[in-house]
């Protein structure tokens, strides 16, 4: 099963149909994605599972109905067990961004959180899980699928947000801070930490 974010609701993609009945259930083959999304956008439907038969076809049917955009991300962890986060458009978020041409995704992870942060000397320790958002740019709708990575930094300065990018603070940190700090974020980057501390099984 797939999680995709739409305005922070989730919409489930599922090849197995339960007899909750507490969400609507729509069919991934035939169902006007635009017209779900918008209605999500507008709070006139809270949850959604969107259903197909085979799980294997289930986000390359997604992919056929609406654009998509790849991004990298980067759950970056100091010297002192710190976790780095950014402040953007009033939530607290973790640095990511879009691939440019000819890069893997783990480069554009890296580059993306030394540009929005300055926090450089990076190294990837291991593969997290894909986070699916949809997003609105140019009155177009996307889905937006961010590849994940833990990351350790040596470095040691002062984290420097990037202001062409809206983001307002950096800040570094610790485990006990973070739930503070998740209660002001968006519920793909909770799902990070649920899989950090092993309580959340890997997502496809």
């Amino acid at each position: 099963m797939y999680k995709v974010f739409v305005n922070d609701k989730p919409l489930f993609l599922t090849n197995k149909i339960s007899k909750e009945t507490d969400f609507q259930l729509f069919l991934l083959e035939s169902i006007d994605i635009k017209q779900l999304i918008v209605k999500i956008f507008q709070n006139k439907i809270q949850k959604a599972y969107l259903y197909h038969p085979d799980e294997k076809e289930i986000m390359k049917t997604l992919k056929t109905k609406i654009p998509v955009n790849k991004a990298g991300g980067g759950l970056v962890y100091n010297k002192n067990g710190e976790v780095l986060f950014i402040f953007r458009n009033g939530k607290w978020d973790l640095p990511k961004g879009g691939t440019e041409k000819g890069e893997d995704i783990e480069g554009t992870a890296m580059r993306e959180v030394e540009e929005e942060t300055g926090v450089n000397l990076l190294r990837i320790t291991s593969k997290l899980q894909k986070t699916y958002h949809v997003f609105k740019r140019n009155g177009v709708f996307k889905l937006k699928i961010t590849h994940w990575f833990e990351m350790q930094s040596d470095f040691e300065g002062i984290p420097q947000g990037q202001l062409e990018e809206g983001i307002e603070k950096v800040a570094w940190f610790s485990p006990d801070q973070i739930p503070e700090a998740l209660k002001n974020s968006y519920e793909n980057i909770k799902l990070l930490f649920e899989e950090e501390k092993g309580d959340h099984p890997h997502t496809i």
